[in-house]
């Protein structure tokens, strides 16, 4: 796999599209970060870790719905393993003018766009989430 984050996101895309209410994922911290920021900011119900069958860890995330419509609605992968996006604290773009939020990884962590620049920092753009 090549862009483990991408494929996490794509889960959690076609979960939703058929109403799922928790959707498997393969463990790694960096997915357990956005998934934390995830959590944090409303998008999901949270998630907790386990074993899949052949005894590899696993994350099993529950999804957020809001009058049977998945709380979120857009869900795109902006830094791909083909060409990462870095950007300054001035130049986060803010998502649908500040409805959405942006997850970015950075010295610090990975956090919000708002959490970015309260901290004053930029990085890689992970995702937009709207």
């Amino acid at each position: 796999m090549n862009d483990p984050i991408g494929d996490m996101l794509t889960r959690i895309r076609n979960a939703q599209m058929r109403g799922k209410s928790t959707v498997s994922s393969p463990a790694s911290k960096l997915r357990c970060w956005v998934l934390d920021v995830l959590s944090d900011e409303g998008y999901i119900r949270g998630y907790g870790e386990t074993m899949d069958a052949a005894g590899h860890p696993a994350l099993e995330i529950s999804l957020k719905y809001y009058d049977g419509d998945p709380v979120i609605r857009e869900l795109k992968r902006v830094s791909k393993p083909g060409r990462r996006v870095y950007l300054g604290v001035q130049d986060i773009p803010q998502v649908r003018q500040g409805l959405g939020i942006s997850i970015v990884s950075t010295p610090q962590g990975v956090m919000s766009d708002a959490a970015a620049r309260s901290a004053n920092v930029g990085g890689e753009v992970l995702c937009t989430v709207f």
